[in-house]
């Protein structure tokens, strides 16, 4: 019997990654490359293209999957990603459609995440939960009685762009405030320059070129007051906005994926902390705060081939 496969395709503001995944969610070849050595779309397609050609498995095949910012599943295009350097409208299903001749579904990569938590990972004992990625910027996949909410025009869960400051720090959306700008990797990184304390002219990652967000969590661990002031504002500032999403879509669980959420054992709790101190009464201590099982086997890849398994045999 043939091994049915995908090709599963995230593309993030740093890196693509992409991969050859079973229905068991088992990854058997996985690439990544730098976002940014690709000028165009049509020079990444062709590098994957020539990546794939020598694998056997590309004759099982049964279609691709592409999570992306901005990734409309209606269109199949990337319309306006703010931390891409592809500008505009890009119909990148079509271009892998046709270059590939396998049907191509694409869709918000925070999307595509919550759809493999819910085939494969940390989310398939609940019907009602968030993913929320927090990346190069922050996405948000909302499931709602097992079913993926996409709005009428494709783009609903672009919870990293809601404003939460008044005229806060500048995001690449164009507006001011966004929640993505203060709790996604690169809003922590500029909270090292954007917070006041006391204690910043004596910490160690004023001492750092180019400093990361690993490097605020890894110097909260070792005891650097500021960075732990860092972890702390950010820590809040996502817990207060997950209390006010619960009036929404009131989910069993919000599931947190990327490095910082991965990595530092005790940010997922502290976020429930200060959820549970915000929320709305009817809310309490009824929202789970989990991570996601599927990092160490690239959620975001697993995520847009359950994408792509998801909608294969649904009438569109």
């Amino acid at each position: 019997m043939k091994k049915e496969l995908a090709l599963g395709i995230d593309i993030g503001g740093t890196s693509i990654e992409f991969g050859i995944v079973d229905r068991e969610g088992n990854v058997l070849f996985e690439k990544d490359f730098p976002t940014k050595s690709f000028d165009s779309p049509t020079d990444f397609i062709e590098k994957v293209a020539s990546v794939l050609k020598p694998l056997s498995y590309t004759n099982d095949l049964v279609g691709i999957g592409i999570g992306a910012p901005n990734g409309n599943f209606f269109t199949g295009n990337i319309e306006f990603a703010p931390n891409l350097n592809w500008e505009g409208i890009i119909p990148l299903a079509h271009l892998f459609s046709e270059r590939f001749n396998l049907p191509t579904f694409m869709t918000n990569d925070a999307n595509a995440a919550a759809i493999g938590e819910m085939l494969f990972g940390n989310a398939r004992d609940i019907n009602d939960f968030v993913t929320i990625t927090l990346g190069t910027g922050v996405g948000s996949g909302v499931i709602i009685n097992n079913q993926l909410v996409y709005g009428h025009d494709g783009f609903a869960g672009e919870y990293g762009h809601i404003r939460i400051v008044p005229n806060g720090r500048s995001c690449g959306c164009g507006r001011r405030g966004c929640l993505e700008t203060y709790c996604s990797s690169t809003g922590v990184v500029r909270s090292i320059s954007e917070l006041d304390s006391p204690n910043k002219s004596f910490s160690t990652l004023l001492s750092i070129d180019n400093p990361s967000a690993k490097d605020v969590f890894e110097a909260a661990d070792e005891g650097d007051l500021f960075a732990s002031e860092i972890v702390t504002f950010t820590a809040q500032t996502l817990a207060s906005s997950l209390a006010d999403f619960a009036c929404f879509s009131s989910p069993k669980a919000y599931i947190l994926f990327g490095g910082y959420a991965q990595h530092y054992g005790s940010f997922p709790s502290i976020v429930k902390k200060f959820m549970e101190e915000e929320i709305l009464v009817i809310y309490k201590n009824k929202i789970d705060i989990r991570i996601s099982a599927l990092h160490d086997k690239n959620a975001a890849v697993l995520g847009a081939a359950a994408h792509l398994f998801s909608n294969l045999n649904t009438p569109q």
